[in-house]
């Protein structure tokens, strides 16, 4: 039970660390970015920690599972915002969060359906990988911003330019994939909602 609760605090310890990682990256103090990349590869460590924990143990639980995806999800989009708020993200990438936001809002709907029902809905492959995208995409822009802001009179904006426009890259095949394996959920899974 000791370990079960430690497996979700560091599951939830994610939703104040976002909060910790935008206020580094609004606030100009020299390093405030750098420790807004630190805390987010910190965070990327918790989500395989908690996993890590449960499965060591044995006390996997659709309450720790649910809550592991929603963490997620909140952490990701915080991320996405804040990029976006900072024109990191170009303006036109808000069509694409909106999208991303309203995925997420469905397969969260489904999968709160499907509990009731005593239905577990899996992630498939191509929901592993988008997460897996995501957090590498933004992690590289935030890294990029941190290098910008904190090293910029040492690094010329063309040495990392790469590291940018990788980033945004990325983001764009990660967002592809959290609309195509939004809509494969929604098509296999329509009959929770039908039926409710």
């Amino acid at each position: 039970m000791a370990v079960m609760n430690l497996a979700n605090c560091i599951t939830l310890s994610r939703v104040p660390l976002l909060f910790l990682i935008v206020l580094f990256m609004y606030v100009d103090f020299p390093g405030s970015a750098s420790l807004s990349i630190i805390l987010f590869i910190f965070c990327g460590i918790t989500d395989w920690l908690d996993g890590y924990l449960a499965r060591k143990y044995n006390i996997i639980s659709t309450l720790g599972m649910f809550m592991d995806a929603l963490t997620d999800k909140i952490f990701m989009i915080g991320i996405m915002v804040t990029l976006l708020v900072l024109q990191i993200l170009p303006r036109w990438t808000l069509f694409l969060i909106l999208m991303v936001i309203g995925r997420e809002f469905l397969i969260t709907t489904l999968r709160l359906v499907a509990a009731t029902q005593n239905i577990v809905i899996a992630a498939n492959m191509a929901g592993k990988v988008k997460t897996v995208l995501q957090i590498v995409s933004t992690g590289i822009m935030i890294l990029w911003f941190a290098l910008t802001k904190d090293f910029g009179r040492w690094l010329r904006p063309h040495y990392i330019s790469w590291m940018y426009y990788g980033g945004i890259t990325l983001f764009l095949y990660s967002t592809y994939l959290t609309i195509s394996s939004g809509v494969y959920y929604a098509l296999n899974h329509r009959d929770l909602l039908r039926d409710t």
